[in-house]
């Protein structure tokens, strides 16, 4: 059985956005600079509320932000 993997595409949204900081998308979304670092990584899976202000935040669909590997 293989382990599925949530990868997601945050860190070139916040450079077409006019290269947002990590900063500012976590004043936005309303969590620590640590916490989306984490989730650019792949070290944490947002839950989804969080998945959908990360998303929103770009103007984004949730599955165009995060894919599941």
């Amino acid at each position: 059985m293989s382990k599925e993997q949530l990868s997601n595409h945050i860190r070139r949204l916040r450079f077409d956005a006019g290269e947002m900081t990590q900063q500012q998308l976590a004043d936005i979304v309303g969590v620590t600079r640590q916490t989306i670092i984490a989730t650019e990584q792949g070290r944490y899976a947002p839950s989804l509320p969080l998945a959908i202000k990360i998303a929103r935040a770009f103007g984004k669909q949730v599955e165009e932000v995060f894919q599941l590997e």
